[in-house]
């Protein structure tokens, strides 16, 4: 399973980003994709996931009414749109493929793409 994740870029405090997360490969073994972030200096700390069979979703709570995670199962892409963006909202955002459920431990995702760098000026 390979993915790639895009649409990071810079923007102002309150704008919005959609990031994409495009999965190829045995796609099929993948039950949950998940976003995870790491700010400069910190650890990589999950941000949300969704089921791609019944689309249940999960938020970290730093995020929650803030970022929507959605997915188009015909186009195997996952994404993220997030609005009124805070500085704290800065880092490099990873999207992830597990055969768990929902799971927010990052240990339990077996496939990584590539991050995509977003940054949020004040």
């Amino acid at each position: 399973v390979q993915l790639q994740a895009s649409g990071g870029g810079l923007v102002q405090t309150g704008g919005s980003l959609r990031l994409s997360c495009a999965a190829s490969g045995r796609t099929f073994s993948i039950n949950t994709v998940g976003w995870f972030r790491q700010a400069p200096g910190k650890e990589r700390e999950f941000v949300a996931a969704i089921t791609m069979s019944g689309g249940s979703t999960y938020y970290a709570e730093s995020v929650k009414g803030r970022f929507t995670i959605s997915r188009d199962n015909a186009e195997n892409t996952v994404y993220l749109q997030m609005n009124s963006l805070k500085p704290e909202d800065t880092g490099v955002y990873y999207c992830a493929g597990t055969r768990w459920v929902l799971t927010t431990y990052l240990n339990r995702y077996d496939y990584w793409g590539r991050g995509t760098l977003v940054t949020v000026s004040s």
